[in-house]
């Protein structure tokens, strides 16, 4: 998903910093995109490193002065599908909020100050339709089943990641930062073992769309292709 976010914004003219905590990855996944005649960049940032994430931000201080879009997609799925949720080991709550809350939230706090230096700043969360409480509790949804029952911690992961959606929209609500969380749709990836309905070019679709927003545009939004998705 990161991968295609990446190829969708750089062919939008985006000059982009592809990041994560695998080096070769990210370099490996820089020379594909380049191979397309794509404006992107390596940048390694494990986010449950400190010390990885203040390296990055300094770097794209000395090289940039600013950050325009900056897009939370990095997310881990652990649980095994099939258990009761009070069967899933605390061990898998703390590996799974260390990424997709705890790291979000150093990530965006260390570089905000950059951010806030963008005449348009743009903070796109990527979130799920299982971080939807409401979702969750109706009984016709999808959500509402034992499969998705079955990862408690990812879901709390992600409906921490809305909170956090909304708290960072209104300390930023008088400024031309926008910070919005986004659903994908159920897309078929490594995540979900290729269970899905979208490709995942579809999937990313709605996270390029959040991040380049206009200035009407809105703030402290949980959306899915330009439909709002309940909390």
């Amino acid at each position: 998903m990161g991968f295609e976010i990446a190829r969708q914004l750089s062919e939008k003219g985006v000059h982009v910093l592809v990041s994560g905590r695998d080096t070769e990855a990210v370099a490996k996944a820089v020379e594909e995109l380049r191979g397309s005649h794509l404006d992107v960049e390596a940048l390694t940032l494990d986010l449950t490193s400190s010390d990885s994430i203040s390296t990055a931000a300094a770097e794209v201080e000395r090289a940039y002065g600013r950050l325009d879009i900056l897009v939370n997609n990095a997310g881990i799925r652990i649980e095994e599908y099939g258990k009761q949720p009070s069967e899933q080991p605390l061990r898998q709550w703390r590996e799974t909020f260390d990424t997709n809350v705890f790291g979000v939230v150093e990530v965006t706090q260390a570089f905000l100050p950059l951010i806030r230096r963008s005449q348009a700043g743009r903070i796109v969360n990527v979130s799920s339709l299982l971080g939807s409480l409401g979702t969750h509790s109706d009984p016709d949804s999808y959500a509402y089943s034992p499969m998705f029952k079955s990862l408690p911690a990812y879901s709390a992961s992600k409906s921490a990641i809305n909170s956090w959606t909304v708290h960072l929209a209104y300390e930023l609500r008088d400024t031309p930062v926008k910070v919005n969380a986004v659903h994908p749709g159920y897309t078929r990836t490594d995540m979900n073992e290729g269970a899905g309905d979208l490709d995942i070019p579809d999937g990313a679709r709605t996270s390029v769309d959040m991040a380049l927003l206009d200035s009407d545009g809105p703030t402290g939004s949980y959306v899915h292709r330009g439909e709002t998705v309940p909390w």
